[in-house]
């Protein structure tokens, strides 16, 4: 009862019956009728076809047709998973076996720049849904022999197909071993994606911080292959999922490898800033307003009780249905499509941020907090990571708006704690500044020059620390120390 499937009859050299059984749309029909079909159909009535069932499957296989894989299946539960994953399968009259024929024809969109992970300098370069595909721009960027890649299928229904990549002579085999116990363990119907495949293998997926960092780019994924980390790829999303993670890696762009390391460092700090201004500026000018106004200069005070006054409610009130309408205007010009997305959420902001302001319901200077939080929150490179902070974000109002500057000093603190109890795959949250590794401090705190960086991360045990013996500081002459 499937109207795809098809199946189609012939008779080789005129006088054995054959089928061959295939999803349309999976399989690429014009090669199946130009390499296996009109070649066996065509043979003359007095061509060497043997008799016995083992010599026409080794004579099929070796000599008469022509694809990108072929393989002897044995049964007919091997068939059914060879059809539906898009092969085409070969039967014979009076043969026990079947050849499966690797002829896919399915269409994938063409690589294109990641939209979410945007660079200037550095390549435009991106995964896609396919996962074969995928696997083969991670080959091309490292040409080793020790880039393993291992095939799992997950889903009794959907079989979807999960690639664990990783370079034998780096990453650490206790680490890949546990990666792909974790996805071997997994019993569902169907597993749509990375994101539910990264719920069901995260350390605590209960909290709100992602412990393992997803990414479109190749580049990235193949700079994780080469620090010993393990690289997992699912078949239907572009996002390939990398473990373990750091809550500093997070906060880490692209951008910063593509750049020379002044300026990478200093945008690793301008992510690190606004981070925080991104989780605190709300609550800090809460606690302000209602509990410590002696913080504020007596011009600045007095400019800010001038435009509360009328105000008809409290700063903790009015900072949550700012911040909420700005949540709402942000989701909306994401779902919407693209050019009507940006037309609400900017023209939304003005002109309701504008008419809340005259209309006496809010206050400038809170309209002026929630825009630089709005905008500092665009800055931190990871979406995911950056969820968190804005949900957080609530009950630290709520600490700042009923114990001030206390409450929301209680709240940071409980944040820190929590993070330091995270773990992904058993590396610390907060490596390397907790366990604390100077020498790991130098792709964290700042952005070292490559030459400095000739060890990798030592949290994550790599089997080779060394990513190279003799770099050297560039020097006139190719001198160098």
């Amino acid at each position: 009862d499937c109207s795809d499937v098809v199946f189609r009859g012939f008779l080789i050299g005129g006088r054995r019956l054959a089928m061959v059984v295939y999803v349309d749309g999976m399989v690429e029909d014009s090669r199946l009728e130009r390499f296996v079909i009109s070649p066996l159909t065509k043979l003359s009535s007095k061509a060497q076809i043997p008799t016995d069932p083992a010599g026409l499957i080794s004579w099929l296989e070796s000599t008469a047709v022509t694809a990108d894989q072929i393989a002897p299946v044995p049964n007919i539960g091997q068939v059914v998973s060879d059809v539906m994953s898009g092969s085409a399968v070969l039967f014979v009259d009076g043969v026990s076996q079947a050849l499966s024929l690797g002829m896919p024809g399915l269409e994938y969109r063409a690589i294109d720049e990641p939209s979410t992970e945007v660079v200037i300098r550095g390549p435009r370069e991106g995964f896609t849904e396919s996962v074969r595909l995928n696997a083969t721009l991670l080959r091309r960027r490292l040409r080793s022999p020790h880039l393993k890649m291992e095939e799992i299928e997950l889903g009794r229904k959907s079989r979807t197909t999960v690639i664990v990549a990783y370079l034998k002579d780096v990453a650490d085999p206790g680490l890949v071993a546990e990666v792909k116990g974790r996805i071997q363990r997994i019993d569902l119907d169907a597993v749509t994606g990375s994101s539910s495949l990264e719920e069901l293998i995260e350390d605590q997926p209960s909290s709100l911080f992602p412990q393992i960092r997803d990414t479109e780019r190749t580049d990235t994924a193949v700079a994780c292959l080469a620090e010993g980390r393990v690289v997992i790829i699912v078949d239907g999303t572009p996002f390939v999922l990398v473990a373990p993670a750091t809550f500093w890696s997070f906060l880490q762009a692209a951008e910063d490898y593509y750049q020379r390391f002044w300026m990478a460092t200093a945008l690793r700090w301008l992510h690190y800033v606004f981070y925080f201004v991104s989780l605190t500026m709300p609550s800090l000018y809460i606690a302000t307003v209602t509990f410590h106004q002696e913080l504020l200069p007596t011009p600045l005070l007095m400019t800010v009780a001038a435009s509360r006054e009328g105000v008809p409610f409290p700063a903790l009130v009015e900072a949550f249905l700012m911040e909420i309408f700005f949540e709402a205007l942000r989701e909306a010009g994401a779902r919407l499509p693209r050019p009507t997305g940006q037309a609400v959420s900017i023209v939304g902001a003005l002109v309701v941020g504008q008419a809340a302001v005259q209309a006496g319901i809010v206050s400038a200077p809170k309209v002026m907090i929630v825009a630089a939080t709005g905008i500092a929150s665009f800055t931190i490179p990871t979406y995911s990571f950056g969820f968190a902070s804005r949900l957080l974000r609530f009950p630290l109002m709520v600490l700042a708006g009923s114990l001030g500057l206390f409450g929301l000093v209680v709240g940071l603190l409980a944040i820190l704690v929590h993070l330091c109890s995270l773990r992904s795959f058993g590396v610390p949250y907060l490596a390397p500044l907790a366990p604390f590794r100077w020498d790991e401090l130098k792709d964290v705190l700042v952005r070292a020059p490559f030459w400095v960086q000739k060890t990798r991360p030592s949290s994550i045990r790599p089997i080779n620390p060394y990513r190279g013996r003799h770099l050297q500081k560039p020097a006139p002459g190719g001198g160098g120390t």
